[in-house]
């Protein structure tokens, strides 16, 4: 009953957002206007329920305001709401940040504001019908090539993998630095309601729901779209303070340590910040990031987000997170952050991803799952287990796309909440030592034993479209590589002929 509610709820908003593409709004704006709408409504839902009836916003900006508004007075009071809404603290802030309306024909918001949305109920029961609904909005959302905003979307069934092993607890404090649309952080959530939720306390009900999950986004638009995503599964109060922190995770040290990570730092080899000259000019400068709790510095962003996730980690904390190849090889301050983390934590296990999974194309990445441990002379790491998941393994979006089931050996093989002495190895599955891996040259993790089938047998090449889909790929990822270069080097130009 459920998912039909879902699909159905889905497949009614969606087809709107084809009307509104004519008018050049983006499907990212499109589900960030929704955003904004259903939040007023649900903000009207509970001001008029007959029981502990809850005044979330001003009567002057309420849904009601936008019922009763025509034409051009719709569009004017549209944008009062939202700037009023913006300048408000705690989740509603964050939901209204820097918000616009990006619908410009009074008729087609008219339409969506009566038509779709004020037909459903959108708080109380079926939370979970609607959560997913707008889970589904998210995802379409990430399929929009144009948008980019399939860069903050990790496939579901790699989520659903990785929480799965880390088994999230109602007692853990879990966070999601570079949070995206919240995937991470509803999905251990939702763990934890399937296995724990009949003998969960009322003051752990309380936790959850007011503290114990939250996350830290960069970009506002895409922070109101975590923070409704949690609202509607459950998670935070639409009056209360924000669970999702706009901001530079890599800015500053924790201020708190949590006892679970669950992350998927943004690809890009670089750390930059906009600069705006003269004239408005914009460009970008490399930035090398200096903390006190880091072990080096550089300006590389995903070794970056290793230091900072391992800084994050109360003692036997644990994390997992999503990394490219990059971070297993480079030398310099990549040397120095992989013996620091062998040799201070417990970096067990390594799931090697294959490509054609994610939305930016040629990407290869994998998953680090390791733990933070008390102080002592010897090495922590005693064996990092790798689990190849890349050879002979092909994904793609559309034809082919991951699903749960094609992670579940992975998951077997890690034998979640058991002791890792009992784990075995398999074809696909080997364990290497630690003084194994710190004398390998730049202790480089980049660890392969399997034959790729295709290079001893013409007969497993993969078909041509694949093929050719993978090449342009990796061409894309790597005009994406020079671009950042070069517009680095520009911004250092220019700087240079300030002077």
């Amino acid at each position: 009953m459920s998912t039909v509610d879902s699909r159905r709820l889905v497949q009614k908003l969606w087809n709107y957002c084809d009307v509104l593409r004519d008018d050049g709004v983006s499907t990212i704006d499109y589900v960030e206007q929704l955003t904004y709408l259903l939040f007023l409504k649900m903000a009207d839902e509970r001001a008029n329920r007959k029981l502990r009836p809850e005044q979330i916003v001003p009567s002057e900006l309420s849904w009601q305001t936008l019922l009763d508004a025509e034409g051009d007075a719709l569009e004017v009071q549209y944008r009062h709401i939202l700037t009023g809404l913006a300048r408000e603290g705690g989740t509603l802030g964050t939901i209204f940040r820097k918000a616009q309306n990006k619908i410009q024909d009074p008729a087609k918001l008219k339409r969506l504001i009566v038509d779709l949305i004020d037909k459903e109920k959108w708080s109380g029961t079926g939370v979970d019908v609607k959560g997913d609904a707008y889970e589904e909005l998210l995802a379409k959302g990430a399929e929009d090539a144009k948008s980019g905003a399939g860069q903050y979307f990790t496939p579901r069934a790699l989520t659903a993998a990785m929480v799965d092993c880390m088994l999230p607890t109602p007692d853990d404090t879990i966070t999601d630095p570079a949070c995206g649309t919240g995937g991470f952080l509803l999905a251990a959530f939702d763990h934890i309601q399937r296995h724990h939720g009949s003998s969960l306390t009322p003051d752990q009900r309380r936790r959850l729901a007011n503290g114990a999950i939250t996350g830290t986004e960069l970009v506002d638009g895409t922070a109101r779209l975590a923070a409704m995503n949690m609202l509607l599964h459950g998670i935070g109060t639409p009056n209360g303070p924000s669970l999702i922190t706009v901001a530079d995770a890599l800015g500053r040290e924790p201020s708190q340590r949590v006892s679970l990570v669950l992350a998927n730092p943004p690809f890009g080899r670089s750390s930059s910040i906009r600069m705006v000259g003269e004239g408005g000019k914009a460009s970008r400068e490399e930035r090398e990031i200096e903390r006190a709790d880091f072990w080096a510095t550089t300006a590389n962003k995903q070794l970056n987000f290793v230091q900072h996730i391992a800084s994050l980690l109360e003692i036997e904390g644990r994390a997992a997170v999503v990394l490219p190849d990059n971070v297993l090889f480079e030398g310099g301050a990549g040397e120095t952050i992989r013996r620091r983390l062998l040799n201070q934590y417990d970096l067990h296990t390594m799931l090697r991803l294959p490509t054609g999974i994610f939305y930016a194309g040629g990407v290869k990445a994998n998953v680090l799952f390791f733990e933070r441990k008390r102080a002592r002379e010897q090495p922590w790491t005693e064996k990092l287990w790798v689990y190849d998941f890349r050879t002979n393994q092909h994904f793609t979006l559309k034809q082919n796309p991951l699903r749960r089931e094609h992670l579940q050996d992975f998951v077997d093989c890690y034998l979640p909440g058991k002791d890792r002495s009992e784990r075995v190895e398999t074809e696909r599955f080997k364990a290497f030592g630690y003084d194994e891996l710190i004398a390998r040259d730049k202790v480089n993790l980049d660890i392969t034993w399997l034959k790729d089938a295709s290079l001893e047998d013409a007969d497993a090449l993969l078909p041509p479209e694949v093929i050719a889909q993978e090449i342009v790929e990796d061409l894309q990822a790597a005009l994406r590589e020079f671009a950042a270069i070069a517009e680095a080097l520009g911004a250092h130009t220019s700087g240079a002929g300030d002077e």
